[in-house]
């Protein structure tokens, strides 16, 4: 059944992004395919996960929006709208619509069904390691915050501020991520993740302070 539907939530997604470069198609496919995998690995309901992963971010607002904690309740209602509209099962839409509401960081909306538990951990798992690395830098670019604090890069003796700089964000959120799994097979591949950014962060210092 979700093979039929597929093609449309792909060109959906695709013409209704307003995305940074962060969160682009390829952000996306990614977020199916960690969904995919770990619905497999928890015997969640496929027809409530991946449509919930395909259109997630059908409404994204940026980094600094000041409605930046309503968009995926936004998004939520777009896609269900959507959904509506090409005739997908109507059985499904209050459980994607919750799974959408919830997989947003800044939302801080509690998944309440094991759904939405994977496609927030789907979706945060793509904040980690290598490609979280490279997003985050994506992000910071597009603001124009420089890398770090020249005084103190790694938050040692000051306050965390990741709206001024880069490297902050690392010990706002992305270092706190893998603590916010739900499902054992994200915890693990999260943990994984997280080291690999612990090491990106060693080695930066190791080269700053040469």
């Amino acid at each position: 059944m979700l093979a039929q539907f597929e093609p449309a939530f792909a060109a959906f997604i695709q013409a209704e992004m307003q995305t940074d470069l962060a969160h682009d198609y390829q952000h996306v496919l990614r977020v199916v395919k960690n969904a995919s995998k770990l619905c497999q690995q928890e015997g969640a309901i496929e027809a409530v996960v991946l449509p919930a992963a395909w259109l997630h971010d059908c409404l994204s607002l940026p980094k600094d929006h000041p409605q930046r904690a309503q968009a995926s309740q936004l998004a939520a209602d777009k896609a269900i709208s959507f959904l509506t509209s090409i005739q997908y099962p109507a059985e499904h839409y209050q459980a994607i619509h919750h799974a959408i509401c919830c997989h947003s960081y800044s939302a801080n909306i509690t998944p309440t069904t094991l759904e939405a538990k994977i496609v927030q951990d789907a979706d945060r798992l793509d904040a980690l390691g290598a490609i979280g690395i490279a997003r985050c830098l994506q992000v910071s670019s597009q603001l124009k915050r420089p890398l770090y604090a020249p005084d103190d890069p790694f938050c040692n003796t000051r306050e965390v501020d990741d709206k001024t700089f880069t490297l902050d964000h690392f010990y706002q959120k992305l270092l706190k991520i893998k603590n916010t799994m739900h499902c054992q097979s994200a915890k693990k591949e999260a943990d994984k993740r997280s080291e690999y950014m612990q090491g990106f962060l060693e080695q930066l210092q190791s080269e700053i302070n040469h």
